[in-house]
């Protein structure tokens, strides 16, 4: 696999054996967020539902209350909500990102110049 032109770290939240969280997992929340739907942020990830349904399935079970909430389908259709928690988990993740980004930048650097190059760039 080609190396990233732009290596960064990625943190992972571990609870057990399980990720309770990390970049892909964050990702599928935000998208739920925009969406307000798991099939559509599924759709949109480039996921399957059912892949989509158990990654929800795990943050739910990892935090004490859940992250994402179906909505039952009426006139508009069903969809999913991401919680008040879902949220604040979400800005604090994206605030750890940031931190750690920003704490090990030097050394990311470094180890950016021991990379080889994409084979596009060579």
């Amino acid at each position: 696999m080609p190396a990233s032109r732009n290596p960064r770290p990625r943190v992972r939240i571990l609870i057990g054996s399980a990720t309770a969280l990390g970049p892909g997992k964050v990702d599928l929340l935000q998208a739920i967020a925009d969406t307000g739907s798991i099939s559509a942020a599924a759709r949109a990830m480039g996921m399957s539902y059912r892949r989509a349904w158990l990654l929800v399935d795990t943050m739910n079970r990892c935090f004490r209350e859940d992250l994402v909430v179906t909505v039952t389908g009426g006139r508009g259709g069903g969809g999913a909500r991401v919680t008040n928690l879902g949220h604040d988990v979400l800005s604090r993740y994206r605030d750890m990102e940031a931190k750690a980004q920003a704490s090990v930048a030097d050394e990311v650097a470094a180890f950016g110049a021991l990379l080889t190059r994409p084979e596009a760039d060579q």
